[in-house]
């Protein structure tokens, strides 16, 4: 046998137990693979399973952040303010519409859109002082100091909200952050970010700030049934300077309200502007009747105007539903709709203290002069086909020619009337103002050629489709406030009422545009191109 070198032996010897090494390293490699072995690697496609979306981290911390804000607000979000002879509390609080909610328990609450953001205003006036209110009662003179009074006070409260309202929302975005994440680095970021939310929604609300919102409050509760409190248009108009003499106004209205609280004034009609109650669409609800006379005794009202659909049918035997008009307390003018006959027309002619307009015809009631036109389609009776639009149209030329007629012998109507918004449109150019109803709902809007058309909601709910509906139809009328000289629309108080089975009441005041504070009075109509002449 031959013998094999030394070196030869060891080198061979050196490189088996390299080999050994290396296989024992694959081996534990490949052992670490193996399924069922603490440490195994996952696949690379659940790897990729396993790691959080960024999206839904995003939408979870923001849900956090508005949740843990919100809370916070809840908690520690209110200051308590004295402003002028009151105490009140002002709260932030989330809101999809923002604006200002003053609550004056338990009257009532009054509503200012004055901005949009996602943030409300709100201000609940707890009580009265007693000494403050006898030192205003005992010192005349301190009246003439409370517009600055009150100025600073709510300068004060709003600072001091801002304050403990950036602070309630930091501290309840990081504390709900910090109990869901439980890591202070996510906790302090969804701190940040709730107060940047904050800013931003406070910039966005100084921003839309609207300090003219006063003028068009919406009252609801005891509030909406005295409106000896809502003022006079034209006072409204004359008084108004800036927001912070209106919110003192305000301040004294209510400490005055707090003097009487038992007894409501009495409203106390302004000589120098015609109230029009303009109802319409009444559809045989026989609770309208106590309804318009509560408004024409509450708003002192001058004359009342319905633009159609007064019945349902048309029939004879409904006639006997018309007989409370003459003692509403007000002259009554009417026009037909297309629910209402010829026979309820004639009807109503011989009723006393009513006024039936058609075919252009004009009347002289309370200082203001009335044209209107019947509606020419009556669809309850199946028996003729419907004219439509074209109807309408062909209704409001008539109406427009009726008019044009009136202005060139000397006599112009300040108001012309129709039931379908179509042929009231006819009358663009011709009149300041036209009035129509038929859709059971309120618009307003100013036409091409300068004519106003108010469209009237339901003053009979629907009648009794309401029933048909899973909510109730509102009872809605306007109070139209007329200058007595110009015979212009000063403004006008929209009236909602709860429908069948509800019991809510709101009041919303709006103005003419040409008649705020700082406009230029808008020139009468002029007349639409012969075009439309019919």
């Amino acid at each position: 046998m031959a013998r094999v070198p030394v070196a030869a032996t060891a080198t061979v010897r050196r490189t088996a137990r390299s080999t050994a090494r290396r296989a024992g390293r694959a081996l534990h490699a490949l052992a670490r693979r193996r399924p069922g072995r603490t440490g195994r690697r996952k696949p690379p496609e659940l790897e990729l399973a396993a790691r959080p979306n960024p999206y839904t981290r995003a939408l979870g911390m923001l849900c956090v952040v508005l949740l843990g804000a919100w809370l916070g607000l809840l908690a520690v979000g209110d200051v308590r303010v004295p402003v002028g002879p009151m105490n009140t509390t002002m709260t932030l609080r989330p809101s999809l519409t923002g604006g200002t909610k003053i609550n004056i328990s338990p009257l009532g609450a009054l509503e200012l859109r004055s901005h949009e953001a996602p943030l409300r205003l709100d201000v609940d006036v707890d009580r009265l002082d007693p000494e403050r209110s006898q030192a205003l009662v005992e010192h005349p003179e301190r009246l003439a100091g409370l517009q600055d009074e009150v100025v600073r006070d709510v300068e004060d409260g709003t600072l001091d909200l801002a304050v403990r309202s950036c602070t309630a929302v930091v501290a309840g975005a990081a504390a709900l952050g910090l109990a869901v994440y439980r890591r202070p680095r996510r906790a302090l970021a969804a701190g940040g970010l709730a107060l940047c939310l904050l800013g931003a929604s406070g910039a966005t609300a100084f921003a839309t700030w609207n300090p003219k919102s006063v003028l068009e409050p919406k009252y609801s509760g005891l509030l909406a049934s005295a409106p000896s409190l809502v003022g006079d248009a034209r006072s409204i108009v004359s008084e108004f300077d800036v927001y912070q003499k209106e919110l003192a106004r305000l301040v004294t209205n209510v400490t005055k309200l707090y003097d009487v609280t038992s007894t409501l004034p009495a409203y106390e009609p302004d000589p120098t502007t015609i109230r029009v109650l303009h109802v319409s669409d009444i559809h045989l609800n026989p609770a309208s009747w106590k309804i318009i006379a509560s408004l024409v005794k509450q708003y002192a009202i001058d004359v009342i105007v319905d633009s159609g659909d007064t019945m349902d049918h048309g029939s004879a035997a409904e006639n006997a539903f018309l007989d409370p008009i003459p003692d509403l307390g007000a002259p009554y003018v009417w026009v037909r709709g297309n629910h209402d006959s010829r026979e309820t027309q004639r009807y109503l002619e011989h009723l006393r203290n009513v006024h039936v307009l058609d075919d252009g015809r004009a009347v002289s009631v309370a200082g203001l002069r009335f044209a209107g036109i019947g509606d020419p389609q009556f669809t309850p009776d199946r028996s003729s086909a419907p004219g439509g639009d074209a109807a309408e149209d062909l209704a409001g030329a008539r109406l427009a020619s009726a008019l044009r007629d009136q202005r060139a012998a000397g006599t112009p109507a300040d108001i012309a009337v129709a039931h379908e918004p179509v042929a009231a449109r006819g009358t663009d150019g011709q009149v300041p103002l036209v009035l129509a109803g038929h859709l059971h709902h309120e618009e307003m809007e100013i036409m091409k050629y300068g004519t106003r058309l108010r469209v009237e909601g339901s003053t009979g709910g629907s009648g009794l489709r309401a029933v048909e509906r899973r909510y109730p139809a509102p009872i809605e009328a306007s109070v139209l406030y007329m200058d007595r000289d110009t015979h212009r629309l000063q403004a006008w108080d929209e009236i909602g009422l709860g429908g069948l089975g509800e019991t809510t009441a709101e009041v919303s005041r709006h103005l003419a545009q040409e008649n705020e504070p700082g406009a230029t009075p808008s020139p009468m109509p002029s007349g639409t191109p012969s075009t439309t002449s019919p």
